[in-house]
């Protein structure tokens, strides 16, 4: 049982960590973004493509604190390949000429467009296909 704000703190650093290691992602490629509202802690985990330098959402959990959003996010990571589709999506950033493709995880079509969209004017972007892959 955690008890103190400071093992708290440490909790959340390791599970973050653990997230970090699973996804193979670099520190600098990943944002946890936590909101509160309503008592509940709902944390965005955010990835940036360090190739075009885009940040997309990869997975929104909620839960009844920092702790609990961090271990449901955890267990996502561990099992979201088996359980969501993997779509290709093909855009242009507003005023740009590069065509780039991004691969998303996702229960279907909206799901992918709005981790794609996320915390952007849809107007920013101009989508030029999305593809749901075959499976593996």
């Amino acid at each position: 049982m955690i008890e103190t704000l400071s093992e708290m703190h440490v909790e959340a650093a390791r599970i973050q960590q653990e997230i970090k290691d699973y996804l193979g992602l670099r520190t600098s490629d990943m944002v946890f973004e936590y909101t509160s509202s309503e008592g509940k802690t709902r944390l965005d985990l955010i990835t940036i493509n360090p190739r075009h330098n885009q940040a997309f959402l990869f997975h929104s959990e909620v839960g009844f604190d920092k702790i609990d959003v961090l271990k449901k996010m955890l267990n996502y990571v561990q099992n979201y390949k088996e359980k969501e589709s993997s779509y290709t999506i093909q855009w242009v950033a507003k005023g740009g000429k590069e065509l780039h493709t991004s691969y998303f995880k996702a229960s279907n079509i909206m799901d992918a467009l709005q981790k794609l969209y996320y915390g952007r004017d849809m107007n920013t972007i101009t989508v030029f296909s999305v593809v749901l892959n075959p499976i593996s």
